[in-house]
């Protein structure tokens, strides 16, 4: 009878942990934009954005800290709407995009703060240079998506960024060495093949 009971325990146990696994999660990119902004000689603000980015995402409801993200971006789709300042962003002053083509961030720790928000803490490669960064994470919505009939959650992701970190210091101060980094998401359960 005690073997039977610690049989079911186990079992129990086991069960128990498996529900609790991370479960991936897949971007909608028909709704979802990483855009950023910077200060220009004190007088107007810039808005730029990456067209071309990839991730990959599971969440763990009941434990949050087992949470994580990778992401990387195409720096060669950056688009601040203007195509001579997009080629000087994209030239060795800045990203040197033939050199680096791509940016990434793995994320090392999840943490919740509130009832809807979460801090990201990862690593952030830019040009070959990796500096610690934390993220904001706000969650706008979470349950069945009422299109796609299958569990979603909606976010806003946030960080400020200082450029130079990443040997990107040229005008330093006249153009704006702080970068303000925003990405909404919808995000879908991905499905089993995937």
């Amino acid at each position: 009878m005690t073997r039977l009971a610690t049989s079911a325990l186990a079992l129990a146990l086991l069960t128990g942990s498996a529900i609790a696994q991370p479960v991936a999660y897949s971007f909608d990119k028909s709704h979802s934009n990483l855009s950023f902004t910077y200060n220009h000689l004190g007088f107007s603000t810039t808005d730029g954005r990456f067209g071309d980015w990839d991730g990959t995402l599971a969440i763990d409801e009941s434990t949050p800290a087992n949470s994580s993200i990778e992401f990387t971006v195409q720096i060669d789709s950056l688009d601040t709407f203007w195509g001579e300042r997009d080629a000087h962003l994209k030239s060795a002053d800045f990203f040197g995009a033939a050199k680096y083509p791509t940016a990434t961030f793995k994320s090392t720790e999840v943490n919740k703060v509130g009832e809807k928000q979460l801090e990201v803490t990862g690593d952030l490669t830019i040009k070959d240079v990796t500096k610690p960064v934390t993220l904001t994470v706000d969650v706008f919505g979470q349950g069945e998506h009422p299109m796609a009939k299958k569990p979603a959650f909606g976010f806003k992701v946030s960080t400020v960024i200082k450029r130079s970190d990443f040997g990107m210091d040229a005008y330093v101060p006249y153009v704006g060495d702080d970068i303000a980094i925003t990405f909404h998401s919808e995000t879908l359960k991905a499905d089993a093949s995937n």
